[in-house]
């Protein structure tokens, strides 16, 4: 995995803990949502920087290498 690789990862990961924090009660999301806007735009720079953008298959193997726990496959 090379830096940019390892950037877009890293974004991508901070991206979806961010979103299940905003997501996480209901009620609060509506105020949390635009709190998302940072981590988006940050992911999405890092996958265009990293020429992963619409390769989810790599990016997700990326994600998996990082943070195995991610996968859905328990650990």
């Amino acid at each position: 995995m090379d830096q940019d690789e390892l950037a877009a990862a890293q974004a991508y990961v901070r991206l979806l803990e961010a979103a299940r924090a905003a997501l996480s009660d209901p009620d609060d999301a509506p105020v949390y949502l635009p709190l998302l806007t940072s981590p988006m735009r940050e992911a999405d720079q890092a996958l265009r920087g990293a020429g992963l953008t619409g390769n989810e298959d790599r990016l997700f193997a990326l994600v998996r290498a990082l943070r195995p726990s991610l996968s859905g496959s328990g650990g």
